[in-house]
């Protein structure tokens, strides 16, 4: 049996690898990759603008690098189900305190596409009622509300291919895939409306912004980002650490969530 230094640190440098290399056996895009970086923040988008009752508040979405390291990995440990870790403050990520979750898992991998899985999302707005912000009983709306918050103006996804099947759905003994995105700040407050109606963009949150595509943009906001420079390379190891020990040594209490 190894010590139990030896093994904290090889903990670490497992996780650090797991942060600086991509899954060989992953046939689905990486996170850096342009392509889905762009269907992702574009799909979210279209969507966010085209609400019904429209939005005066609506903030434009754009990527975020920290949070999607943080969606891929939760996506590899293939389970149907939110990651337990995010409603305690920044364990997860090193800039935000909230972060919300959308999943998607299907089976066979061919049947994912960023489209398809988010089609799935905002179909529920067909359950929700905006006027009492309330679903429908026995339905769920909580993918669409966290879609189309208001405040929330960052995302960052990861899909990935689940050999053994995706645990907690129905089709867990045949190989599947799950996509899971993660969004600062967090939707779904309790007791909150995902945004506020009227003229698109005329409730836009702080100053400068620009009007596009119904949604309020800003040069500032776009600009902040989680990503890891040399200079914070402290920050990084201390994050990855930080999350790593969480998934890996914390007992798993399982929540009775819906993805």
């Amino acid at each position: 049996m190894r010590p139990p230094h030896l093994q904290g640190f090889l903990l670490v440098v497992i996780c650090l690898g797991s942060y600086f290399g991509s899954s060989e056996n992953n046939p689905f895009p990486d996170i850096t990759d342009e392509k889905f970086i762009n269907d992702c923040v574009r799909i979210h988008n279209d969507n966010r603008s085209s609400v019904n009752p429209p939005a005066s508040n609506m903030l434009y979405m754009t990527w975020d690098e920290g949070l999607a390291v943080t969606a891929r990995a939760w996506a590899r440990h293939c389970v149907f189900e939110h990651n337990i870790y995010l409603r305690d403050v920044r364990r997860v990520h090193p800039v935000f305190s909230s972060v919300g979750e959308n999943i998607w898992a299907g089976a066979p991998p061919s049947t994912f596409s960023v489209m398809k899985a988010m089609r799935l999302w905002v179909n529920e707005d067909q359950y929700y009622k905006y006027e009492s912000n309330v679903c429908q009983q026995g339905k769920m709306c909580g993918h669409y509300t966290q879609v189309v918050w208001a405040t929330s103006y960052k995302v960052g996804c990861a899909v990935q291919i689940c050999p053994n099947g995706v645990d907690k759905t129905t089709f867990s003994g045949q190989i599947g895939a799950i996509f899971v995105c993660n969004y600062a700040t967090a939707g779904n407050m309790n007791g909150m409306l995902p945004y506020q109606t009227g003229t698109a963009c005329s409730a836009c949150e702080g100053t400068n912004n620009q009007c596009q595509a119904k949604l309020c943009r800003n040069s500032e906001r776009d600009k902040q980002k989680s990503r890891f420079e040399v200079n914070s390379f402290k920050l990084l190891i201390c994050y990855f650490f930080i999350t790593c020990m969480s998934l890996h040594l914390s007992p798993v209490h399982r929540l009775q969530l819906d993805p």
